[in-house]
């Protein structure tokens, strides 16, 4: 019986050594990433007071967005896994500077601050290389799989980091969950160390590495499913993930008035919905019509959001929340594989950096939304957001209607 369970889609890609060894990196990695916001945030919020911090802090995590593209050419010419490898190497040693800052009892805001910037640099890339490594060391026909056990990683993290995180923050307090978060760290940075991927040298006859970088930005521009794919991700991005990442300790705190445990359980409420929705998508694989998917979830998100938004109490958020994670998860994991299965070996990194810019949106969907707050409240300033993201997800579906709609389409091939 467990051998049969074993030889199923989600289970396939474990048969490749390099997958055995970048889940378990990935799945430590994403802990510690989780747990360190979920802190961080609530951290900003109670000794501030300012959701509108709270909304910077939270942007300047994807400051290095505009980055992605850069590391992704570098990941094309000398490897991905000597990228992430390095990078996870900078995440153990920040966490390790902020564990000795609330050790010794000195932790402000402004090195918080500092240190998010600093992490804000690295951390957009991580998925790029995450994903390109997959695409590089999988089967094709072990893809759709392959990424919706991979997203698991992320999604478990956000369950456990948030609970685990806001479980120790209460009863030990700071220094001890960042002694945690850099043992993840550290052990994520090892296991990475075992992944595969092509070792690449400097070759004197390649294009300049500003070459490389325009000709992955044509290369989306010209490609139909690409581009309306990277419109809808920046999106979703600027209009509906502010709501369920870094404005969550606002809706705790003055909306449902429950305390960071209490904002654990509605980060892992969403997270879990994101769980399911990425294994029912390991389990399904090739049946599914990746293009339409990503449409159809992503309003589906959105009226989720605006249900969540109109909850008077913590209980129905919760499920609502649950709703929109796998809304969400059905959505996105799509979306990932078209980019990597369009894009082939050649262009594999930069489309992914190029798909990672799309997160800038988070930072200025945050930074507003927390001004609108302010002066219309919560659920006004939802509302708004939602309306607008699925009209242009309806504009986007038919600005490209032949890319993405018909069965017999390229990017809904089963």
């Amino acid at each position: 019986m467990i051998c049969r369970l074993f030889q199923t889609a989600a289970f396939a890609p474990f048969h490749v050594r390099s997958f055995r060894f970048q889940f378990p990196a990935d799945l430590l990695t994403s802990w510690g990433v989780e747990m360190e916001n979920l802190v961080l945030g609530w951290f900003i919020l109670v000794e501030t007071g300012s959701v509108l911090l709270l909304g910077l802090f939270w942007a300047l995590q994807y400051l290095g967005t505009l980055l992605a593209p850069v590391f992704g050419m570098a990941g094309d010419r000398i490897g991905h896994r000597a990228i992430l490898c390095t990078m996870r190497l900078a995440y153990a040693g920040l966490a390790l500077i902020l564990m000795a800052l609330a050790f010794s009892g000195v932790l402000r805001p402004i090195h918080v601050f500092v240190i998010a910037t600093l992490s804000g640099l690295l951390r957009p890339s991580d998925q790029t290389m995450r994903n390109a490594l997959i695409a590089e060391t999988i089967p094709i026909e072990r893809l759709m799989p392959a990424m919706g056990v991979s997203r698991t990683t992320q999604d478990s993290a956000r369950i456990a980091g948030a609970l685990v995180g806001a479980g120790l923050f209460a009863v030990f307090g700071m220094g001890w969950v960042y002694l945690v978060i850099s043992l993840f760290y550290g052990f994520g940075f090892t296991l990475t160390l075992g992944v595969g991927g092509a070792q690449r040298r400097p070759d004197e006859t390649r294009p300049t590495i500003w070459r490389d970088l325009v000709d992955g930005l044509a290369y989306v521009w010209d490609t139909p499913v690409s581009l309306a794919s990277i419109w809808l991700a920046f999106l979703v991005n600027l209009t509906a993930f502010p709501f369920t990442s870094g404005l969550l300790p606002y809706v705790a705190r003055s909306v449902y008035h429950i305390g960071q445990t209490g904002l654990g359980t509605l980060v892992a409420s969403f997270a879990c919905g994101s769980l399911i929705g990425s294994i029912a998508v390991s389990f399904a694989g090739r049946l599914l019509r990746p293009a339409r998917m990503m449409i159809v979830f992503a309003l589906a998100w959105y009226a989720l959001l605006l249900v969540f938004a109109l909850m008077p109490r913590p209980e129905g958020g919760r499920v609502a929340l649950l709703l929109a994670g796998m809304a969400q998860a059905l959505s996105l994991v799509p979306m990932s594989v078209l980019l990597l299965h369009s894009a082939g070996e050649r262009y594999r990194g930069r489309v992914m950096g190029v798909r990672t810019l799309a997160i800038y949106g988070v930072p200025p969907g945050l930074l507003l939304a927390g001004a609108l707050i302010d002066h219309i409240g919560f659920a006004a300033t939802v509302s708004i957001y939602c309306l607008i993201g699925s009209l242009l997800t309806m504009i986007i579906a038919v600005r490209w209607r032949e890319a993405l709609w018909p069965l017999t389409a390229p990017a809904n091939a089963r």
